[in-house]
This record gives structure tokens, C-alpha cells and sequence, in this order.
């Protein structure tokens, strides 16, 4: 497996809608930073594995889903850099494992099964107190990298992931093109949200005069707000590096969750293919596809003013899109 990350490229859409609106809009592609461990994932995992490290233990220990791409990212991750891993899933074993969870037990992650109301308590001591003497000395990564580490992993996401000839310059209004060698200035930040761990990391790495967007996956997911406030509020009380003193505003936007966490019909996959077909660029329909589809339709309605640009971040995820066609055969478009 290869040890080498490549810097995310970003790619204009060049969208009728878009034009319409008179938008600029882009995409940094994370989902091409590495073969299998790519997207956000990556920039979860980074300080986290560096902390494993400094700390001399070899077993990382995390937790998700049956299709989770923190699994599979951690799992790769594992094998590539040398840990052993342990993975915690929600519910009971089904056989013939998943892709996802081939995948994992392929690079070597050993699956332990949790029923859904003990895994409610994953991120309580007790719980984490039976895991450490059930498995020894490991160390426990939260649910999809959900920590002030990962936190500041997606610190660099918009910064230090961009290439030198995109990053900001002190006037952070100029609209020159990179091949000037100056940055071009996004107004606006869109990213899919689950956890809420990407979506602070973006807010601490902006300045006051940008703003960051995310889409709820997650049915009625205002409740994230709060979530958000606390990672921000605890990562600023930290030690931990920040590129400014406070986040740049953000918002949530909860209407395209297409009914919750891992819910796709076949408007979505159909967006995505057609999507896929016009730009090049394949979406994760757990996250991706929902960001990308809201941020179109708001497009059409309005919501962004003539002139701003966008960066759209593609976080990865593709593994999943396997397990959910297997179970989405009925569509015969996909």
C-alpha cells in the first residue's frame, strides 16, 4: 500500500446553474489524496495516529457502522502505518460480511460486535474500561475521528491540503486566477456533516470575511449545532494549534438529509449519475451526493449572491456507494 498523499487537486465545475447564479464554484477533491485512505478521513485520523505513536502503543481500538468509512479508513490506516486494529460495530455479525468489512478484516482489523444499546454507551468510562481490559493497552479513537485530534486535522483541510497557489493572500477579496500566483478567495466553504468534527475544523481555518456551510446527513439535524459549539469552545480552550482566535461564521443547512443517515432514493442516485457523467467526479450518496445535490438547488433558488465563490469539499466516502447499490438493486438506473 502505498505510503504516499498526494495534495488534493481542485477541479471548476464548469455548471449551467452555476453560471445562471453567476457563482463560481469548485471542488477539492479529498476523495484523490490516496488509494484507500482519502477524503476527510485522512485528516481525522493524522494526529490521532501521531498521538498513538508518541505514546508506544500499537492498537488502535475505534467504533461505527457495518458500511463506516472511519473503519475502513482506519483499518487501511492501520496496516499502512503499523498498528494493529480493532474495530467495534454497531449491531450483530451478518454473514457474508459487507465489502466495508471484507475490506477491514483484509488489512487485518479484528471486528467485535457491540447490540445497539451497548454501543449507545461507547463513549462512556465504563464502557471504555471494559475495552481496555478486554484488549489491553490500546488506544481508543471516537466514533468517526470525533476528537479535539481530529479536530485539528480538519484545521488544514482548506489550508494546508490546497496547493501553494491556492492558498489565501493577505487580500483575501482578490480574484486572480492561480497561474498569477495568487489564491483565489472562496466566500463560501461547503461540506457534508455528520459528526460535526469536519465542519469545526473548517470554521477554525477561515477568516472572518468567509463562511462555512454544512448539510446535515442526518434527519433533523439542527441538533448538531450544539455539537458544534462544544468542539469549537473545547478546541479553543486547548493547547492545540489554531490558525485564527475564533471560527469564522457558519451555518447548517437540514434540508436535504433525504430522511436520514444512509437514506438514498432514486432521485439522489440519479443526481449522482448524471453528476458523475457531466463533471467527472463520482459522489458518496451518504454524504457527497446530498451536499453537492443541496448546494445545486440552492443555486437555482438563490441563496448565494452573484459573484461569490464556493469550494465544495469532496470528502471521500466512495467505498461505501458498493454496499448501498448491492441494496438498492431495484433501481436498475444506477
Amino acid at each position: 500500500m502505498s505510503l504516499i498523499f498526494l495534495p488534493p487537486p481542485l477541479q471548476q465545475i464548469n455548471s449551467e446553474i452555476a453560471r445562471d447564479a453567476g457563482v463560481d464554484l469548485y471542488v477539492l477533491r479529498l476523495d484523490l489524496m490516496h488509494p484507500l485512505v482519502n477524503g476527510n478521513k485522512w485528516f481525522k485520523l493524522k494526529y490521532n495516529l501521531l498521538e498513538a505513536e508518541e505514546k508506544n502503543f500499537t492498537t488502535l481500538l475505534t467504533f461505527g457502522g457495518a458500511y463506516s468509512n472511519h473503519i475502513y479508513a482506519t483499518a487501511a490506516a492501520g496496516n499502512l502505518f503499523g498498528f494493529r486494529t480493532i474495530g467495534v460495530i454497531r449491531g450483530e455479525q451478518k454473514l457474508p460480511l459487507n465489502p466495508t468489512l471484507s475490506f477491514a478484516v483484509q488489512q487485518g482489523m479484528q471486528l467485535v460486535y457491540l447490540n445497539r444499546e451497548t454501543y449507545r454507551q461507547r463513549n462512556t468510562p465504563a464502557l471504555q474500561e471494559y475495552l481496555q481490559q478486554r484488549f489491553g493497552g490500546v488506544f481508543i479513537i471516537p466514533e468517526g475521528g470525533s476528537n479535539l485530534n481530529g479536530v485539528r486535522g480538519c484545521t488544514e483541510i482548506v489550508g494546508d491540503a490546497m496547493p501553494n497557489s491556492w492558498r489565501r493572500c493577505a487580500n483575501d477579496r482578490l480574484r486572480v486566477r492561480p497561474t498569477a500566483g495568487y489564491t483565489y478567495a472562496f466566500d463560501h466553504i461547503c461540506v457534508a456533516c455528520g459528526t460535526a468534527t469536519t465542519l469545526a475544523g473548517i470554521a477554525l481555518s477561515l477568516d472572518q470575511k468567509q463562511r462555512a456551510i454544512a448539510f446535515p446527513v442526518l434527519k433533523n439535524g439542527a441538533f448538531l449545532a450544539q455539537e458544534i459549539e462544544s468542539l469549537l469552545t473545547n478546541y479553543l480552550a486547548s493547547d492545540l494549534p489554531s490558525p485564527y482566535t475564533s471560527p469564522a461564521d457558519w451555518e447548517l443547512v437540514c434540508d436535504y438529509h433525504f430522511g436520514g443517515y444512509a437514506k438514498v432514493n432514486e432521485e439522489l442516485l440519479l443526481f449522482s449519475q448524471q453528476f458523475r457523467e457531466e463533471h467527472g467526479i463520482p459522489l458518496d450518496y451518504v454524504y457527497t451526493a446530498k451536499m453537492f445535490y443541496g448546494v445545486m438547488d440552492l443555486l437555482k433558488q438563490g441563496f448565494f449572491c452573484q459573484g461569490d465563490s464556493l469550494l465544495l469539499v469532496h470528502t471521500g466516502g466512495l467505498q461505501g456507494n458498493i454496499g448501498i447499490e448491492q441494496r438498492l438493486q431495484k433501481f436498475t438506473k444506477i
